[in-house]
């Protein structure tokens, strides 16, 4: 499987809802646009709920990806 990098990282695995998205969303404000944000997740409500908020906030996506028991979300700052 091939890593997929951002210019920032946060391991979000184990974080519980809502906070792993309030996480993200404070990560991606002190990010510049245009800059690609990597977040790690756990399976169920946070992948769905963060990507589904991310793209509400008006941010793309650009992967997500199974990695064994959590996923990687490619998020570029708009």
């Amino acid at each position: 499987m091939n890593r997929i990098k951002g210019n920032q990282y946060i391991n979000l695995k184990g974080v519980p809802c809502p906070l792993n998205f309030v996480k993200t969303k404070l990560k991606l404000e002190t990010m510049g646009t245009g800059e690609v944000l990597e977040v790690e997740l756990d399976d169920g409500e946070p992948i769905t709920n963060v990507t589904a908020s991310v793209k509400e906030e008006g941010h793309q996506i650009l992967k997500v990806e199974k990695a064994d028991e959590y996923w990687k979300l490619l998020i570029k700052k708009q």
